[in-house]
């Protein structure tokens, strides 16, 4: 097995066993499928279930994998609207197993993949579910926007400047780095954003972003979300970054059985909310009257995906990748470049 899968679970246990109060070990490590950044594993332990997320090893690019920011924005968010994990400890220490960790709470829950929902059950009663989860996770986004920044001591977490702007410097740059091949569709509608930024409207708040289904754990039975997940790519930002990124996710083809999107969906019939609906939800739990530059909010998320994406792919090339499925997501870059061309072409 890669380092990229295994844990030497005899350092590990006495390692935890002197930082985390009724620490026990032996331990056990079993790496969670799914996930294409952050390797994240199941710790068993005589005192109990733990989660812990470690950076890959290898040459990493700049700013990656911050699992040191996620263990942060968590332990800050502990006490607000925003459900997360308890985070228990943060290894900066690369020595104990290659690279730097934290650990958190197992949260004993669901993680769903497809966006039409099909666990919610059939009929009125699983439509009526599907509604509710629905609204939750409106609520979550809405929560997570409204997060006083002064008081989780958050008001460093991001730099200073309009956040479109400098998030499309970082992504084309980590694009260009990590590029395998030429995608007309890709440079198309990187000209395009930076040709077309709405000026700055001075909203900045914490945004998660990856704020989409399956970074959400449900509880076991009832359609509330327990924990968010997966805070690598939070920072301060526009809030409506994340709402399109969503909506975008929502958009996708309903390909497979992880990540299923809502195109060519009956919403209606499944009791799922319109994206003009959703967005309408946000926007009155916010005070928003309305929302200008949506194509552009949209084909930036395309975007930022692809180019995540991009490096995914570059990083199963370079033989440090998390997931094995790493190398189909390249695949992904040109028909994202491509769906977000047409949003610009055609509108949203």
């Amino acid at each position: 097995m890669s380092q990229v899968d295994t844990l030497d679970t005899v350092k590990l246990a006495e390692y935890l066993e002197q930082h985390i109060d009724g620490f026990q070990g032996p331990i056990q490590a079993d790496k969670f499928e799914g996930g294409q950044s952050n390797p994240t594993f199941k710790i068993t332990a005589a005192s109990g279930q733990y989660v812990l997320r470690r950076q890959p090893p290898g040459k990493l690019l700049k700013s990656a994998h911050a699992v040191d920011r996620e263990y942060r924005v968590m332990a800050a968010l502990k006490d607000t609207d925003v459900p997360v994990p308890n985070v228990l400890h943060l290894c900066e220490d690369r020595d104990v197993i290659g690279s730097m960790f934290y650990v958190m709470e197992f949260c004993e829950g669901r993680i769903l993949w497809g966006a039409s929902l099909p666990e919610a059950g059939e009929g009125e009663s699983g439509n009526a579910v599907r509604t509710r989860m629905y609204d939750e996770m409106n609520r979550v986004l809405a929560a997570l926007h409204s997060v006083d920044l002064e008081a989780t001591g958050l008001t460093d977490y991001g730099k200073p400047g309009n956040y479109f702007e400098r998030q499309l410097g970082r992504w084309s740059q980590q694009y260009k780095a990590s590029k395998l091949q030429d995608i007309p569709a890709m440079d198309e509608l990187i000209a395009w954003l930076e040709a077309n930024q709405p000026a700055d409207d001075g909203q900045v708040s914490l945004v998660h972003g990856d704020f989409r289904l399956d970074n959400m754990m449900w509880h076991p039975s009832e359609p509330r979300v327990i924990a968010v997940l997966d805070w690598e790519l939070s920072t301060l930002g526009h809030p409506l970054a994340d709402l399109a990124y969503q909506c975008m996710g929502m958009r996708m083809p309903q390909r497979g059985a992880k990540m299923a999107g809502l195109q060519g969906v009956d919403r209606q019939a499944l009791g799922i909310p319109t994206e003009k609906e959703y967005v309408a939800m946000y926007c009155q739990r916010r005070g928003i009257d309305s929302i200008d530059n949506w194509e552009f909010y949209l084909a930036f998320s395309f975007f930022r995906l692809a180019a995540i994406c991009q490096g995914v792919a570059k990083r199963a090339v370079d033989g440090n990748a998390s997931s094995k499925e790493a190398a189909q997501v390249g695949a992904l870059v040109e028909p994202l470049a491509s769906m977000a061309v047409q949003i610009i072409k055609e509108g949203a």
